[in-house]
């Protein structure tokens, strides 16, 4: 397939739009008429794994953490990122991110190590604002519930654990046909009212596109009357980190003990135990120490990611159990969630798991 159409699929799975603003994922080498076969997912891209790709004849590099972060100024091969560059456009080997995006959806990064420490009743720790659109639109009643399904098919309506949301008033709506028109109702030139219904429902901005698609390709009118109003509500299904809880609350060292059994770590840093049971867990795969006071708002006994500096740790005693996991520790599992992800969407496309590029961080 060409490079383009892959980004497509990972577009349905993660919108790039809901990368943070510091970040540069999306495709980082290649074109996008670029023809792609088969993919090697990573979670860095290292020289190692460069051979590996071209080792087990992949055309694509699918990574976690972006390859080029920050800006280049030249390109002399005197650093492993430009000899990669280098490299990987000598061999056409295209190199797409996907990252806080995928951090940042609600069956993303989070939830994947949610399900591997055991946490249920999942919900986003900071759902993000000013995502919501409200999309309001009129049309004849005997064709509403066919407008209805087929915004509600592109995405729209979806509240929480609810879907098909909407509001619907009765009430007659007027027009008058220009000469070149070609009025569903009505004369030319003649005032015609119409029995119509003012259909009221959300959607997520980045399905702007594919809503007003399916809005516009049921409506009968030639001309549809709509209005797009921008919502402040908190929108639960994207944002960062994740709370869950346990089916029994657990004492803090048999959580820790559970903690370093399930991400197959020797060691965990945290603050002291208070002697407090952990029933309900905060989570942010990587660096989510910005995320604390969110998560002792949300009752969390617990707070588990990655990279906390020492004050952090300080200005957490006593108020929650607060446990840096690590960095690669909380996100080794996206290899696997992305293959799973993408095998959704296609199965005739060659998806490869990396067996290079562990964790760079050692114990001793």
């Amino acid at each position: 397939m060409f490079l383009k159409d892959f980004m497509q699929i990972l577009e349905s799975i993660a919108p790039f739009s809901l990368q943070e603003s510091y970040d540069n994922s999306g495709v980082q080498i290649g074109s996008p008429d670029q023809r792609v076969s088969s993919a090697l997912i990573c979670l860095d891209v290292t020289e190692e794994v460069l051979q590996e790709a071209k080792e087990r004849a992949c055309d694509l590099i699918l990574c976690h953490h972006p390859l080029i972060f920050k800006g280049i100024n030249k390109l002399t091969a005197s650093g492993s990122t430009e000899r990669i560059i280098m490299e990987a456009v000598r061999q056409g080997i295209a190199i797409v991110a996907v990252h806080t995006n995928l951090d940042n959806v609600h069956h993303g990064v989070n939830q994947r190590l949610a399900a591997v420490i055991g946490l249920k009743e999942l919900k986003v720790l900071k759902p993000s604002q000013g995502l919501l659109k409200k999309l309001v639109t009129f049309c004849p009643t005997d064709h509403a519930d066919k407008v209805r399904a087929a915004v509600f098919d592109a995405g729209a309506g979806q509240i929480g654990n609810y879907d098909c949301c909407s509001f619907n008033l009765e009430g007659k709506g007027s027009f008058r046909a220009g000469e070149n028109a070609n009025p569903f109702a009505g004369s030319i030139q003649e005032l015609h009212y119409e029995t119509e219904v003012r259909i009221e429902t959300i959607f997520p901005a980045y399905l702007k596109s594919a809503v007003l698609s399916a809005m516009f390709a049921s409506h009968p009118y030639e001309e549809v009357a709509y209005d797009i109003y921008p919502l402040d509500n908190a929108f639960n299904k994207v944002g960062a980190g994740m709370i869950g809880v346990f089916d029994r609350p657990i004492p803090e060292k048999e959580f820790l003990d559970h903690l370093k059994k399930s991400l197959g770590i020797p060691v965990l840093r945290h603050t002291a135990c208070a002697g407090k049971p952990v029933s309900r867990v905060a989570i942010c795969g990587g660096s989510g120490a910005f995320l604390m006071e969110e998560a002792i708002h949300a009752g969390a006994q617990a707070f588990v990611t990655g990279d906390i500096k020492y004050h952090q740790f300080l200005d957490a005693t006593g108020r929650i159990l607060l446990v840096d996991a690590g960095h690669y520790e909380t996100e080794q599992f996206t290899k696997e969630l992305l293959h799973s992800e993408i095998k959704k969407k296609i199965t005739n496309f060659a998806l490869l798991i990396s067996e290079a590029g562990n964790n760079p961080v050692c114990y001793h």
